[in-house]
């Protein structure tokens, strides 16, 4: 699963990284980019970028996914949405269908136990990834979720799931391509891309929600 992480790319910064993706000529956000976080959670606020190619448009929605059926936003938050079933499952399959987009970051957080209790990994790439997401309009706000798969390759040892980082040669097919076409890339992230990316354990106050500063992600 992916329930924590970083974006400090934001504003002319994030709208260039939206413009380098392929196809993508024109970047708008109508609303402005979130500020930086260093400690994202569910419910709160991320950038949703969605492609009619040649434009890109970036937009701050909910993290968690509100289908167009909720009559209100109880219950626990869609933040993640598993590969195996994003498909077919109530709460995703609509937005599978047509409701494609990317959330981006510039890395997310996972527990894991060594033997002497858990404690928080930073996982980066040093430039901004892009992971697989679906958008939703329900109750009259823009809310999105991550997609999972399992883990495996180098990242196996950190935790079972992993989200699913696109490749830019994957992007458009995940937001543009047909249903068919999309669930070609409902696999793990290829392990050349996982093979690029650091580890590094982080501060335990990353744990509360209420701290959110740049020095979270500084190797503890």
């Amino acid at each position: 699963m992916c329930g924590r992480f970083v974006l400090f790319t934001t504003d002319e910064s994030l709208l260039a990284a939206v413009g380098t993706l392929p196809g993508v000529t024109e970047v708008h956000a109508p609303e402005g980019t979130p500020g930086p976080r260093y400690n994202l959670a569910p419910t709160q606020t991320v950038p949703v970028v969605r492609l009619d190619l040649p434009t890109a448009q970036v937009d701050p929605a909910r993290w968690g996914l509100l289908p167009h059926w909720k009559k209100d936003d109880s219950g626990p938050p869609l933040f993640n949405a598993r590969g195996e079933t994003v498909a077919t499952k109530p709460s995703f399959r609509d937005a599978f269908k047509k409701q494609r987009g990317l959330i981006p970051m510039d890395g997310y957080y996972e527990w894991h136990d060594d033997g002497s209790g858990k404690r928080p990994y930073f996982v980066s790439l040093g430039e901004v990834m892009w992971v697989a997401a679906l958008w939703a309009t329900g109750l009259d706000r823009l809310s999105a979720t991550m997609v999972t798969t399992d883990s495996h390759g180098p990242l196996e040892w950190l935790h079972n799931r992993l989200p699913r980082l696109l490749r830019t040669d994957e992007v458009e097919q995940w937001v543009t391509g047909t249903p068919a076409q999309a669930a070609e890339l409902l696999h793990p992230t290829p392990v050349d891309y996982l093979e690029r990316l650091t580890v590094r354990p982080v501060d335990k106050a990353v744990g509360s929600v209420r701290n959110d500063y740049a020095e979270l992600i500084a190797e503890n």
